[in-house]
């Protein structure tokens, strides 16, 4: 959730994130049994939209654990200041699948125990143990909530409307077209062109050999004229259509659920192509100084009324089932809207966030890693 401030990751710390073993990996011992006094204090990292009053004052009340919270901008941003202060300035982060195992194997995070977290038995299975954030059966983390990345426009300016990806890579709406300004951008190509251009054979956006990688950064570069703002933060995206800078783009619900709000005539739809899209965990600082209030917080964002009140504000899906009801009462009909409860098939229909490495999925080891994204991306910008 997602997720867009560019800010570079130290390539030593990137390449050890990337290739430590999962030997390395915490054989999840010594967990908690029980969750102790709040410290008073709880220091986050969080996409903006995540920590809003209307949930963090109830717990804030409830548990004495005073939240502080910082928005980051990208996963990117998200693993530096996790690293900042020796590790120990923030005692958790709202982390997306491209940035997780980055924590996990760069010992950035600790285990949890979801025992301690009683509506995690409520969640939807494919979110108990997922792979961007349980290794070898150990839990790094409480999986959040999850969604689609979307394409927006301004009803009025741009008709018919768009179907296709391809309509944020057309030079009819040149200087008025937005998308976010990071690396992991690069998949929405790859994904777009998987459709539009099958003699490439990509199969996974964040599995590109060298070709493959070669026709994402080229299409970028095409598109590079058509921008008028690569957007940093969600609200930057927000301004640029509220003050008619731009038309079209790639965005989050958040986006347009806050633009409607504002009588800005907007709607969103995931094209034909498909979607990336980001499933988010709460995950503790391996060097938290305020680890109780952290459970506490995990398990508060964990209920169902909290993550209606989320899904709805942010306009993603929660992972605990029993939220869906309730989104109903605060907003009747989102639940449907937001896919609550959504089969299985449906959640494997987007491709979400992950760290792009070497190892492709054919058994090759061809593949472009993350460096060469942020590299690339970081070019074609100029």
């Amino acid at each position: 959730m997602r997720r867009i401030r560019r800010v570079h990751v130290l390539a030593a710390a990137l390449a050890v994130a990337l290739c430590v073993p999962a030997a390395g990996v915490s054989s999840g011992k010594g967990l908690p049994t029980t969750i102790g006094p709040g410290e008073g204090q709880l220091n986050l990292i969080a996409w903006e939209g995540y920590t809003q009053p209307q949930w963090v004052k109830p717990f804030e009340k409830a548990t004495g654990c005073q939240v502080n919270a910082k928005y980051a901008g990208s996963s990117d941003e998200m693993v530096t200041l996790m690293r900042s202060g020796g590790g120990s300035q923030y005692d958790g982060v709202s982390a997306s699948g491209d940035a997780s195992l980055r924590l996990i194997y760069g010992k950035d995070v600790q285990p949890v125990n979801p025992a301690l977290i009683p509506d995690f038995k409520n969640f939807i299975p494919a979110l108990k143990s997922p792979p961007h954030n349980t290794i070898n059966g150990v839990h790094y983390g409480i999986s959040l909530q999850w969604g689609p990345n979307t394409l927006l426009y301004n009803t009025t300016k741009v008709t018919p409307a768009p179907t296709s990806w391809s309509s944020i890579y057309s030079p009819k709406y040149k200087g008025k077209v937005t998308v976010p300004d990071n690396p992991i951008q690069i998949a929405d190509a790859a994904l777009y062109l998987s459709k539009a251009q099958p003699s490439l054979k990509i199969t996974d956006p964040y599995e590109l050999n060298q070709a493959q990688f070669n026709a994402a950064i080229n299409l970028l570069k095409q598109q590079k004229p058509l921008i008028v703002k690569y957007w940093a933060l969600a609200s930057d995206e927000i301004d640029l259509f509220k003050n008619g800078n731009a038309v079209i783009g790639a965005s989050w619900p958040y986006q347009t659920n806050t633009l409607i709000a504002a009588k800005v005539p907007v709607k969103d739809l995931i094209p034909k192509e498909g979607a990336t899209g980001w499933a988010d965990t709460w995950m503790m600082s391996a060097h938290a100084k305020h680890p109780n209030c952290m459970y506490k917080w995990m398990a508060w964002v964990s209920t169902p009324k909290v993550q209606a009140q989320q899904a709805i504000y942010f306009g993603e899906t929660p992972a605990n089932v029993k939220a869906c009801p309730i989104m109903n009462k605060l907003s009747p009909g989102s639940a449907a809207q937001y896919h609550c409860g959504a089969s299985a098939s449906y959640f494997n229909s987007i491709k979400f966030w992950k760290t792009p490495v070497a190892a492709c999925g054919n058994g090759q080891n061809d593949c472009m890693d993350y460096t060469k994204w942020q590299q690339a991306w970081t070019q074609m910008k100029g």
